[in-house]
């Protein structure tokens, strides 16, 4: 059997429609799911796959966000600063001091707004798998604000990856030596050839292209001193050739005067790199929790043979049978993000207050432009504990009411109008037509007992997005 056969056109109903708006998006309103029903599956697929067509959200401007927050002192400031430091000159370097806090007070409301409006796009976007993409990447070259500290640079990182969502992955692995940001959190602005700082190498191999077991400690050595001198100035990276070593270097079995985007080319030529992605696409899409190797080498195949083109890959992964088989379906744990916009996205309630949702998925532990480490999150099982299952469904509560512990009396009054949410519904019973609209899983008697036993549309609805089946997709 073909690893991924292709599903017949037929078997395209609403149950694969929700599940295919689930992993390439966010989930969908009924009318949405309505609308992929009518056009197929081709045609679904192709939709979600355009990313240049007419109907998509406009790409965000370079001035969304203000650039010269973070900057550095000009030549006359670091006189006037070594001369402080020389003279023990405390007001002058209380002044110096003082210049730096109020920039760094700005950057962390700057970055409370990008995660805002980062929420803003997901929740708003008429091309929900670039957002989920953008997601995607964001978890797999994981960048911290806590260590970059420039609010700017990471809008420019989001981007970057926005840009090259469904583009070509080499693309994404060469933009990512040059982006300032991870230049800055992986301390390559430091890699120089007199002391060469191994980390940004390290990760490139270990965690962004190949896995564990792919490299020796001496590629990695090799790989640090291709990247030397691989810096930025401002918000643009900067070569630094005084700092870059020049020499011959050995890496994965290439030889050659290589610098940074040598190393990445290298990389790229390595069977495992195209592996490891779609080990990490087929976690993400598919299953969060185990793989099908067989599924994962027909994907490894195709993008090596569409050199490294992420199109082709997903196309093949949602047209085929398995992405709809039991196997895929309800078999992964939706994230902090995917649960609320989710939840905005199908239920269309009101957003009530992004200061409020972004903090909630703070608390449930993903936390948007600070993920914990370089690994990024670790997501499935790690989503779930006593503390974060309470989050989750006050988080819910608060969107589906305005009450709750997130909640100020003025969300209350901003009103969720559940009978025409179901009524977009358009079924006769309304609580099966909920539970197939929210729901991969059917809830066991006692479940279904209960919500049809629930007084209103609204305490139904909360006993279902208070159920494990409604954590899954």
């Amino acid at each position: 059997m073909a690893p991924l056969r292709p599903l017949d056109p037929e078997r395209f109903g609403p149950r694969e429609a929700k599940h295919l708006l689930l992993r390439a998006g966010f989930g969908g309103s009924p009318a949405q799911l309505r609308q992929l029903v009518n056009w197929g599956l081709a045609a679904s697929v192709e939709r979600l796959l355009d990313m240049d067509g007419a109907h998509g959200t406009p790409p965000p401007r370079a001035d969304e966000f203000a650039s010269d927050i973070i900057t550095a002192l000009d030549e006359a400031g670091r006189m006037q600063l070594r001369e402080a430091r020389r003279n023990q000159n405390e007001d002058a370097l209380d002044r110096f001091r003082m210049r730096r806090q109020q920039m760094q007070r700005q950057d962390r409301q700057q970055i409370k707004l990008m995660q805002q409006w980062w929420l803003t796009r997901m929740i708003e976007t008429t091309r929900p798998l670039e957002e989920k993409m953008t997601l995607f990447w964001h978890g797999h070259f994981a960048t911290s604000y806590r260590t970059t500290e420039n609010s700017y640079h990471m809008f420019l990182q989001n981007q970057l990856f926005r840009t090259h969502a469904l583009g070509r992955f080499s693309t994404l692995l060469a933009g990512i030596v040059h982006d300032p940001a991870m230049l800055r959190y992986l301390n390559n602005h430091q890699n120089r050839k007199q002391d060469p700082n191994e980390n940004l190498a390290r990760e490139l191999m270990e965690l962004f292209s190949l896995g564990d077991g792919h490299y020796s400690e001496r590629d990695i050595q090799e790989g640090a001193r291709a990247l030397t001198g691989y810096s930025f100035e401002g918000d643009s990276f900067a070569f630094n050739a005084q700092a870059h070593d020049s020499g011959h270097k050995k890496i994965l079995g290439r030889g050659g005067p290589f610098d940074g985007d040598d190393f990445v080319r290298v990389i790229l030529e390595q069977p495992a790199c195209a592996e490891f992605i779609c080990r990490k696409l087929y976690r993400f899409f598919v299953s969060g929790v185990s793989e099908d190797g067989f599924v994962t080498a027909q994907m490894a195949r195709t993008l090596r043979s569409s050199q490294y083109a992420l199109q082709p890959v997903l196309r093949e992964l949602f047209l085929s049978e398995h992405f709809y088989s039991d196997a895929a379906v309800a078999q992964r744990i939706k994230s902090p993000v995917e649960l609320v916009v989710g939840a905005i996205r199908s239920l269309e309630t009101p957003v009530r207050d992004l200061g409020v949702l972004a903090d909630a998925i703070e608390v449930m532990g993903q936390d948007l432009f600070y993920p914990p480490n370089v690994a990024g999150w670790p997501g499935e099982r790690a989503w779930i504990n006593t503390s974060t299952l309470y989050a989750r469904q006050n988080i819910l509560t608060f969107l589906l009411a305005g009450i709750g512990p997130f909640a100020k009396p003025r969300h209350a009054r901003m009103r969720f109008d559940t009978q025409a949410y179901a009524n977009r519904l358009q079924h006769n019973v309304v609580d099966d037509a909920m539970l197939d609209h929210l729901l991969s899983l059917d809830p066991d008697p006692a479940q279904r007992q209960a919500i049809g036993e629930a007084r209103s549309l609204q305490d139904k609805l909360l006993l279902i997005t208070a159920m494990p089946a409604y954590q899954l997709c």
